[in-house]
């Protein structure tokens, strides 16, 4: 009884560095029923989508980005890295082989270890060993980190599928930009010429004493903004192929290259008109969310792992010798082996300060992840409810533009019949032809709106091509 009680201080130290400190998640992730995320899940998205809006060149536009956009290139470069870190912690859960070899002339000590004759003469003192260490990892400390690096691999590889669609989507977006810079061009050219006419029709009732310089002065203002509204269109046109090209990772010849757009912008798209159930599994960047909690929470297993024993298997086994001729003798060969623990008794605090630290990163990636979540419903709802005003916006516009091109039919009519004036009819036109500008405005916001809830669903991207 007595020996055992010699033992028990030690014993106690033992479990003592053994003991844990209890330390919990302050955040939890938010739930999709707390989000009332409970409607039916959304039909599936093609990963090409934008093929829905016809238009070849936008297609090698959007190859061209994800092949030359610099930020996918670094996006990939940190998938590499990613597993590259897992291929490490795997290798640090093997066994290690290495051999040393050492040869060299010395002077022995004659009043050390050494006995004569050795002792006190010069020889030749050589070594050969192979040595194998082995982590034994009988707590779990090392899977638990290869499981955070392989975690931290699938969270780069969705980052990358993230960047995909980001970039896809700022492609498409940018072509509509064009697309409106465009149609604003037309609209201005035919404005230009509309109020062209009405000047010279002025300039001739002046002529008349039908027309004071006032109407002149006014019709010639109205020219000169149809003018600068096409000066701007065509900036517009210049500079969002000027983005093009930079998405694409191009150079300043890229955006010659570029011909006029030819999209279908009322191209039906499988969109909802609730925000989904699956939303959360449907996007990428959540997803990646999801995989830095499960980082997290690995790192966190690591750093209470680290109260446990680190227990470590070593052997050697080789040649050692003094003088050259007996070191390949039978009496020159070494072996050893034996197990090597390593317990953490006192350390200032140092493992449960690295515990906590580990305990408020999981804490932060539950945080980032309930931000994006939030983030994404208002996302997908803003989208919707965008989508459903524009629609009805542009049905109430079509009946302007119906409306002043009946006005324009019946003034054609009455001008015919000498009942009115020609300067009527022009100003019915430079009216119409601004409602069909809104109109042409209104037809790319609600492409946009639709793009925006293709990005705010998550594209077409599935977590079955991550796996």
């Amino acid at each position: 009884m007595m020996r055992v009680l010699r033992f028990a201080p030690f014993v106690a130290m033992l479990l003592a560095g053994c003991a844990i400190p209890a330390t919990r998640q302050a955040i939890t992730p938010v739930e999709p029923a707390a989000l009332g995320l409970t409607g039916a899940p959304a039909p599936l998205m093609a990963a090409d989508w934008w093929h829905g809006f016809g238009d070849p060149q936008l297609d090698r536009l959007v190859a061209d980005a994800t092949s030359g956009n610099p930020s996918l290139s670094a996006a990939l470069a940190r998938v590499a890295q990613a597993q590259a870190v897992l291929s490490q912690r795997r290798a640090e859960d093997g066994p290690d082989l290495t051999f040393d070899g050492q040869g060299q002339v010395s002077r022995l000590s004659g009043e050390y270890i050494i006995p004569p004759p050795y002792g006190g003469s010069v020889r030749f003192v050589g070594t050969a060993l192979a040595n194998l260490t082995w982590n034994l990892d009988l707590f779990g400390r090392q899977h638990a980190a290869i499981a955070g690096a392989r975690s931290s691999a699938r969270a780069a590889v969705l980052d990358l599928q993230a960047a995909r669609l980001a970039l896809a989507g700022s492609v498409v977006q940018t072509y509509l930009d064009l697309a409106r810079a465009e149609a604003q061009a037309r609209i201005a050219v035919d404005t230009i010429a509309t109020r062209s006419r009405s000047v010279k029709l002025i300039d001739a009732r002046i002529r008349n004493r039908l027309a004071s310089n006032l109407d002149a002065q006014g019709a010639a203002t109205l020219l000169a903004q149809a003018r600068q509204a096409l000066i701007r269109a065509q900036a517009a046109q210049v500079l969002a192929r000027n983005a093009l090209a930079a998405l694409a990772g191009r150079g300043v010849d890229y955006p010659a290259s570029i011909a006029p757009t030819g999209l279908m912008l009322d191209a039906a798209l499988p969109l909802p008109v609730t925000v989904p159930a699956d939303l959360l599994s449907r996007r990428a960047d959540i997803a990646a969310a999801q995989a830095r909690i499960e980082v997290a929470a690995a790192g966190r297993l690591v750093a209470r792992r680290a109260f446990y024993p680190n227990i470590n298997l070593s052997a050697a086994a080789g040649l050692q010798a003094i003088g050259l001729g007996n070191l390949f003798s039978a009496d020159a060969g070494n072996a050893a082996v034996g197990p090597a623990i390593h317990l953490p008794i006192f350390d200032n605090g140092r493992l449960r300060a690295d515990l906590a630290g580990a305990t408020a990163a999981v804490d932060l990636a539950t945080a980032d992840y309930n931000d994006r979540v939030i983030g994404s419903v208002r996302q997908a709802a803003d989208a919707i409810a965008r989508i459903g005003a524009l629609e009805q916006d542009r049905v109430r516009q079509r009946e302007v533009v119906r409306g002043f091109a009946e006005t324009g039919r019946l003034n054609a009519i009455r001008v015919s019949s000498g009942l009115d004036s020609r300067l009527g009819l022009i100003d019915n036109d430079v009216r119409q032809l601004a409602a069909a500008q809104d109109d042409a405005n209104l037809a790319v916001d609600a492409a946009q709106a639709r793009v925006a809830l293709v990005l705010a669903l998550g594209g077409g991207f599935s977590q079955d091509t991550t796996r």
